[in-house]
């Protein structure tokens, strides 16, 4: 190891116990927390000064829909690099080696596509709020208040993450108290979401995007140059765990028990690629609401394919920080929740990645980067969290004929009181084995069935509206009642993810496919007993039953299916690559 090049990480590693047993890893100078105080002088001063477009619904919740498709779509990509994607993805690299970015590429990329040219265009026509909005307009009150409390609940355990993966960082890396650093980061979200909305949520979400980014990819970079590129990155970790196939995202999938996630390719393609993957991009309105406030329907079409441009390339701040951890750290980290005297938990990878590569100055950065991300997956749920209550639970269930600057002061509380819940949620996350173990845990119960309701409304005309609100607590149920199983009987493993050598992301794979085949099949079979609605209600809502604006008009460049097949066809040829 260069010793000019690598300082903190000689000192840091040359003891068994580098986090001191709880005590800071490194300690920061004046120009790091200049860097840091900046960052949260700007992140402020951007919510104070958007509160001005943000006096009416139209503006609150859907930034007045006046977004341009380049700014909706890196909002769109910004507000998923939360803790799920820098923590919980180096924790789950670590884990489970090259496997994890499935979860950026053929976890991400069709699904991402499929938005842009299929679903988009509903979603916007509709003129909904929220994805439990369309279903309101698609299957009625019934469907849409189910949706609606499912989604809250959702975001602010997913909130209650990020929370927990930015205390976790200033714990290890600073010293500071988690309870401190949990109130500061949530009093801080709260404050510029109330005061400017999704006005504030986009634009910050754009800063930080490039804040992450200038940050995070320090530790790939010279932890490249540390290992001798990819080629030395690949032979140490043969060399640390030479009985794991941890470089390889397809080759070892042809049986459970040849990789590390033990799963089959099935789980992948199946669980991941078409459920989890499909339905959290198309039906989790944290992401979704950001497209809705483009300009018109083409950026509304063409944001979420510039995004997944920018999404195939995180997977080199996110995956490498894992697989370096795995080729480079002198011991071997534990599952969170067995972390003992002297070990570290599988979360801690990206706090002690930072540690080892970053000196004076460059620490400041990193760390700003990592609060951008923790800050923007806070504020991306609560903003989503405050619409949905709005919108989909107070204005339809308790209040429904006030002014609309009652539903503004309405979505700001809701702000105050997500932050205060998710700061419980955070404490929550602190009992599983890791970030992202849990994360998609909650992906398979509330995303999964959500998907299939949400597809049949819009492929398919004759499903009812009591086979919308069925199908949906169907296939709800039965994921919520096969994850308790489990952690009552482990046993049941075997039989939900199909082997007895499943690890946890396996299970969350095949438990997502069942309850979306589960949903599918209810829906269906309701329908057929049960009466759809008129054709005439079914216009801007159902394929068949609307008329989509033609682009034929434009050059092919100009296109959003054109971008959309380029960008498959890289897809492809990264799956060659790390076949």
């Amino acid at each position: 190891m260069n010793s000019l090049m690598f300082p903190i990480g000689l000192w840091l590693f040359a003891s068994p116990d580098p986090a001191g047993l709880g005590q800071k890893l490194i300690s920061l100078n004046p120009v790091d927390y200049a860097i840091i105080a900046i960052y949260f002088a700007m992140v402020l001063g951007i919510g104070f000064y958007l509160k001005r477009f943000a006096k009416s619904g139209e503006g609150f919740f859907l930034a007045g829909r006046e977004i341009t498709a380049w700014v909706a779509g890196l909002s769109f990509i910004s507000a998923n690099l939360g803790a799920l994607e820098l923590m919980g993805w180096a924790a789950a690299s670590y884990q489970y080696g090259i496997l994890a970015a499935h979860w950026y590429w053929i976890g991400a990329i069709p699904a991402i596509v499929f938005l842009g040219l299929v679903m988009m265009p509903f979603y916007y026509i509709s003129k909904t709020h929220s994805v439990p909005g369309y279903l309101q307009l698609r299957y009625g009150e019934s469907a849409r208040g189910l949706a609606a409390v499912m989604f809250t609940l959702m975001t602010l355990l997913m909130a209650g993450i990020d929370m927990y993966a930015m205390a976790l960082v200033m714990k290890l890396v600073l010293g500071w108290d988690m309870n401190f650093s949990i109130w500061v980061s949530a009093m801080t979200v709260a404050v510029y979401v109330a005061l400017g909305g999704l006005f504030s949520a986009i634009f910050n979400e754009v800063l930080q995007f490039f804040l992450i980014w200038l940050g995070a990819l320090l530790i790939p970079i010279l932890g490249l140059m540390e290992t001798g590129g990819w080629s030395g990155l690949v032979a140490r970790i043969h060399q640390n765990f030479p009985g794991g196939d941890y470089t390889h995202m397809w080759r070892s999938m042809g049986s459970f028990a040849d990789n590390p996630m033990g799963i089959h390719w099935t789980g992948i393609v199946f669980g991941l690629g078409w459920v989890i993957s499909t339905g959290y991009w198309t039906t989790d309105f944290l992401v979704v609401q950001r497209i809705i406030a483009a300009k018109d329907i083409r950026a509304a079409k063409l944001a979420p394919i510039i995004g997944s441009y920018f999404k195939m390339a995180v997977p080199f701040i996110v995956i490498l920080p894992g697989l370096l951890a795995l080729a480079v750290l002198p011991f071997h980290l534990v599952p969170a929740n067995q972390v003992g005297p002297g070990q570290h938990g599988y979360n801690e990878v990206l706090p002690l990645m930072l540690a080892r590569y970053c000196g004076p100055g460059l620490l400041g950065l990193g760390i700003t980067a990592l609060i951008a991300g923790f800050m923007s997956g806070m504020a991306g749920n609560v903003s989503a969290f405050a619409t949905v209550w709005t919108y989909d639970v107070y204005r339809p269930f308790i209040r429904k004929a006030a002014a609309d600057a009652h539903y503004v002061k309405m979505g700001r509380w809701c702000i105050i009181v997500g932050v205060l819940i998710s700061i419980g949620a955070a404490y929550f996350a602190m009992q599983f084995r890791s970030i992202m173990d849990w994360v998609q845990a909650l992906f398979s119960i509330f995303i999964a069935p959500l998907f299939g309701t949400v597809l049949l409304g819009m492929l398919w005309k004759r499903v009812t509206p009591a086979a919308g609100f069925w199908g949906l607590l169907a296939g709800t149920v039965s994921s919520m009642t096969m994850f308790t199983l489990v952690k009552v009987n482990h046993n049941m493993l075997a039989y939900i993810a199909l082997s007895s050598n499943a690890k946890d992301m396996a299970e969350n794979m095949y438990r997502a496919l069942w309850s979306w085949l589960i949903c599918v099949i209810v829906t269906a079979a309701v329908t057929a007993f049960t009466k759809p609605k008129p054709i005439e209600e079914l216009t801007g809502l159902v394929y068949g039953c609307t008329e989509l604006p033609s682009e034929g008009h434009l050059p092919l460049w100009k296109r959003p299916v054109f971008w959309g097949i380029v960008s498959l066809v890289l897809f492809v040829v990264l799956q060659i690559i790390f076949w």
